[in-house]
């Protein structure tokens, strides 16, 4: 009987890590979308601009740790 040898087959070149992974992603847009909506509701309401940006600021800070438990 012959042996059939294969040739070993080439590995693609090492690529980089991502600079996020999805699930950063997902998280980080998220977290602005709600600070945004926080932010402008809070301007809509006859809040000053400096006012709506804290608010806004906070609803982003306070949602990427639960939405980073939340989303899986």
């Amino acid at each position: 009987m012959e042996k059939i040898v294969s040739s070993p087959v080439p590995t693609p070149p090492n690529e980089p890590d991502p600079f996020l992974t999805a699930h950063a992603a997902i998280v980080l847009l998220t977290a602005a979308f709600i600070g945004l909506v926080v932010g402008g509701l809070t301007f809509l309401s006859g809040g000053l601009a400096a006012g709506a940006v804290l608010a806004g600021l906070t609803g982003f800070g306070a949602s990427v740790p639960v939405l980073h438990k939340l989303i899986r």
